[in-house]
Formats: C-alpha cells, sequence, structure tokens
C-alpha cells in the first residue's frame, strides 16, 4: 500500500527499497521513532540548540576543549563512575547502542589508552578493542612488553555510534566530563590518544593526526592537579586500511617505550624486547 492507500506498483516499491538501501550506505541503521517528528511545529525551548562555531586553530601545546555538559560526575569510584553512565540519558547514542562498553585492563595502570567509540563487536560483548583493531592493537602493545593487564583501555564516547560513523561534536562533549573522571580515578603518568577524535577531545585545535602523531602534548584533567603528557598515534582501524602506516606508528610505540623507561614509568625489565609491528 502506498502513503494514499492505494497499491504499490513495482516502480515504486523499487525506489523505496533504493531509498532505504541509500540511507542504510550513509550509516541510518537505527529507527528511533515509529513517525517523523514535526521539528517546525515545536516550541522554541525545546529546539536542539545550534552547534557551537568552530574553534580558531591552536598554537602548538595549547590546551582546547570542546564545550562539556554542565556538570561532571563526582564519582568517587570507578563503579561509580560506571553506575553514573549507566544512569546517563542525555546521549542519544545509549538508545541505539545495544550496551555500555566501559572500559578494559587495569584500574591503576599508569599508561592509558584512549581511543574514539566502540564498533560492532565491542558493542556486542561489552569491552572496547575485541574486534580486528583491538587484536592489532593487542599486538602493538604486546611489541613493546606491554598487554592488556598493564594498560587502562576506554573510549571518548562509552556507546557505538550507528553505522559506526564518527562522533560528532556534541557526543564526544557529552561524554567528555565522563572520560575526564575516568582519567583522574586512574591517575595514569601517561596518556596514549589512538586517532583524530582522542585527539580532537583530549587536545583540541585544527591540526590533524597526522601532524600531530609522535609528539607529546600536554593536556589537562579536570580533577588532576598537574598536566599529563599524551602522545598521539594512528588508530589500529587505520592501520589496517593502511598497513603502510605501520612503519610511523611503530616509531610512536618505541618513542613510547623510550619515554616510559627513561622518565621511570615503567622499567626497561617490564617492558620485553620490540618486536616490529611492520613485519606481523
Amino acid at each position: 500500500m502506498n502513503a494514499q492507500g492505494g497499491e504499490m506498483t513495482g516502480d515504486s516499491r523499487a525506489a523505496l527499497l533504493a531509498a532505504l538501501a541509500l540511507q542504510a550506505e550513509w550509516g541510518a541503521d537505527e529507527a528511533l521513532l515509529e513517525t517523523p517528528p514535526d521539528r517546525a511545529a515545536a516550541s522554541p525551548q525545546h529546539r536542539p540548540a545550534s552547534p557551537a562555531a568552530p574553534s580558531a586553530p591552536s598554537a602548538p601545546g595549547t590546551v582546547v576543549r570542546l564545550p562539556t555538559a554542565p556538570s561532571a560526575p563526582g564519582a568517587a569510584s570507578l563503579a561509580e563512575l560506571r553506575a553514573a553512565l549507566d544512569a546517563f540519558d542525555q546521549c542519544a547514542l545509549k538508545r541505539t547502542a545495544t550496551q555500555l562498553v566501559f572500559a578494559d585492563g587495569a584500574e591503576d595502570a599508569r599508561i592509558m589508552i584512549i581511543g574514539e567509540a566502540p564498533g560492532g563487536e565491542e558493542d556486542r560483548i561489552g569491552r572496547p578493542f575485541v574486534g580486528p583493531a583491538g587484536q592489532l592493537l593487542d599486538k602493538m602493545l604486546g611489541s613493546i612488553g606491554l598487554d592488556r593487564g598493564t594498560v587502562r583501555i576506554v573510549n571518548v564516547v562509552p556507546w557505538r555510534p550507528p553505522g559506526n560513523r564518527t562522533p560528532s561534536d556534541t557526543e564526544i562533549a557529552q561524554c567528555l566530563p565522563f572520560l575526564h573522571r575516568h582519567i583522574a580515578l586512574v591517575r595514569p603518568e601517561r596518556l596514549v590518544l589512538l586517532g583524530a577524535v582522542a585527539v580532537r577531545a583530549l587536545i583540541g585545535g585544527k591540526d590533524g593526526i597526522t601532524r600531530l602523531r609522535g609528539k607529546w602534548r600536554e593536556v589537562t584533567i579536570e580533577g588532576l592537579d598537574q598536566t599529563l603528557r599524551a602522545l598521539p598515534t594512528y588508530h589500529p582501524a587505520y592501520l589496517l586500511r593502511q598497513p603502510a602506516a605501520k612503519r610511523l606508528a611503530w616509531a610512536d610505540l618505541l618513542e613510547l617505550r623510550r619515554e616510559c623507561v627513561e622518565s621511570r614509568i615503567l622499567r626497561d625489565a617490564d617492558m620485553r624486547n620490540s618486536q616490529d609491528i611492520t613485519k606481523s
């Protein structure tokens, strides 16, 4: 049946299926409402806020933050932080995801790995970096003597975006206070930022990951009285698509190893012999 109650023709059916296929290709694989809302009739106080104007490029080393939620959570433990995220309903991603993907690894880790957002495998299992990108991350950590038991792994956004799309600035801003609190509770010595989303959330500015990777930056974390040194590098998912970039990621891993040993964050004996990831 068509919208006027008549019988749908073959051409109409084909056109409808083509439109649905196009939406799926764009990442619109979740239906939130049975009927479209009449946004033109919405009262002013219920209309969505206009997105913030993009910030100007920052000078190297400058900390630029996205606008955050009205107040950061005051969780006193990681268990309380997880409960606060479970109760948080302001991010629309929660309504389309299967479950919260909180974290993995040591709760007192000296190194914290921060990614973008869960993918399909992570959404089903409930742990970050368990799909193909996670398997590569395990190899990357193992290449310098680390593993999931010695680091803390989280994402900027703890719910899977529909179609695995990139989280929006609004979604990042809504989740950023929880990420800051997570970092403050773990109190790591160093951060490793995987990909552009993690860099945009914690460093800000306009510079892309290609320009920033491999260079330590100071970032300010709410709840900590000192800045943290953060090392941007490529996301494992990017390395799967662009294997030639593994050479640069390997140099970043060696820089992380050097920093950890020279700063006595970890002993050289704790970080086993390096194994070149470009050969894997």
